[in-house]
């Protein structure tokens, strides 16, 4: 007869492993075949342009991210530049859309995003060396894609003053093992407590590195905001003006 102990051995590889598989090998699977280790480690940012379609008009969009933590999103929107989620490693400020002018985040949200500054390029990398935990949950299909789901346990966040599991959960392709999507709870900002699901489509090469060039975004369960992506360039040379918070 089976102790106890064998039944609990029994299952933790029910769980984290499927035909084989285990949730290292996946993930380790998906950075070699989007460039490998050393290459996304040698990375020190990159700069999107892409489009976005909101109700069926496509509007100009900038994505930086830098490894030393700075990023922003930059968004033209009717000839006016709006500035979103711009860091500078300390502070943390948007663009009001309604008065225009430049807002500081509350010093939790501050302190959330600054948590975030060590997931560059991709929250997977390098997630043991940041006590990251990862556990493959098994095959699923999304979207009529079969995927294999992980659930990937980062460093607790604090919401409202009350420390709370920061939870990502990935969707990698079975076939060819690429990153398919991802999904989280929002946080922060006027949808908080949504669970957010990002479809990753169209991966091409850009200097050895592969990243994907269309996604589709949004709350789960609801129409997506697709993004199409015009070019990605790496190691793009940033003025530090740019991150700066004024009024």
């Amino acid at each position: 007869m089976k102790t106890l102990a064998c039944h609990l051995v029994t299952i933790l590889l029910m769980v984290t492993t499927v035909n084989g598989q285990t949730a290292r090998e996946i993930i380790d699977t998906a950075i070699e075949k989007t460039g490998g280790l050393s290459n996304w480690g040698a990375l020190n940012g990159f700069r999107i342009t892409a489009w976005f379609d909101q109700g069926g008009v496509d509007f100009p969009l900038e994505i930086v991210q830098l490894k030393d933590g700075r990023q922003y999103t930059k968004i033209n929107f009717q000839e006016t530049e709006i500035m979103q989620g711009v860091f500078d490693g300390e502070t943390l400020w948007s663009t009001n859309f309604q008065t225009q002018t430049p807002e500081k985040a509350d010093l939790e949200t501050t302190a959330n995003v600054k948590l975030d500054a060590n997931d560059f390029p991709d929250d997977l990398l390098g997630y043991q060396r940041k006590n990251y935990t990862v556990e493959l949950l098994g095959k699923t299909t999304l979207n009529s894609v079969p995927c294999f789901k992980i659930k990937l346990t980062k460093e607790p966040v604090t919401i409202n003053g009350v420390k709370s599991d920061d939870l990502v959960y990935y969707y990698f392709n079975t076939s060819t093992f690429l990153p398919f999507a991802k999904e989280f709870e929002m946080k922060h900002g006027p949808i908080q407590g949504s669970t957010m699901l990002i479809q990753f489509e169209d991966y091409r090469q850009v200097d050895g590195l592969f990243f994907p060039f269309s996604m589709l975004q949004g709350v789960k369960d609801a129409p997506p905001q697709p993004l199409k992506v015009e070019s990605i360039e790496l190691n793009p040379d940033i003025s530090q003006r740019v991150f700066i918070f004024s009024k």
